[in-house]
């Protein structure tokens, strides 16, 4: 973080008072606050300000002016070219690549947690879901992430690790190349398809190992 320059227009996230009682939705808060505030990246959203007090809970960070990759692709009518989602996806690989070297993990890559400004440049947002590279407690069995993006891992049967945002990648490219929810086409097209199914093997051991 650091001081916000004169003149800069932010975007403020807030916890509602009512929500302040939900325990779920206060770990997940804190989980971005403390993410968000390790990152130094041109394509994570910059973070100035966090608050974590008993009363008030916020971040300020950089506003982006833009819509998300989901917007993006509905605007599109579907599916992007293999080079418009290789651009995007250099983007994002990047900033993951950048979490995992701070010892953090998304875990819930999606188009809709993909900000896109006018110029095409990409910012990863909403890391409510992110966690600490570290063992999961045994008994720790809640879903953190989106269901059709989520990682087998991610369902409490083991630990959850950078091959978990892999995994994610792996969907979220068969979904710019289609267009579709990843249930329901999977994208055929030679070295790309050899590429998302490699992200998106069941076994992490399996997968690519690193961004």
């Amino acid at each position: 973080g650091g001081p916000v320059p004169e003149g800069t227009v932010v975007a403020v996230k807030v916890l509602r008072q009512e929500l302040m009682h939900d325990p779920d939705l206060v770990r997940r808060f804190k989980n971005e606050s403390k993410a968000i505030s390790l990152l130094n990246h041109p394509n994570i959203v910059k973070v100035y300000d966090v608050s974590v007090s008993e009363n008030l809970q916020y971040i300020v960070m950089e506003y982006v002016d833009g819509i998300t990759l989901k917007e993006y692709l509905k605007q599109r009518g579907g599916a992007l070219t293999w080079k418009e989602t290789v651009h995007f996806a250099t983007q994002i690989l990047s900033a993951l690549q950048h979490a995992h070297s701070k010892g953090i993990i998304h875990r819930d890559v999606k188009p809709e947690h993909v900000l896109m400004d006018a110029e095409g440049e990409l910012f990863l947002i909403d890391l409510d879901a992110a966690m600490r590279i570290e063992p999961q407690k045994a008994n720790d069995t809640r879903l953190l992430g989106t269901t059709g993006y989520a990682a087998p891992e991610q369902f409490g049967l083991t630990r959850s690790d950078v091959r978990t945002d892999v995994f994610a990648v792996g969907i979220f490219l068969n979904t710019l190349l289609t267009g579709q929810h990843p249930a329901v086409l999977r994208y055929q097209n030679g070295s790309a398809a050899r590429v998302i199914q490699r992200c998106i093997e069941m076994n992490p051991m399996d997968r690519y190992q690193s961004m």
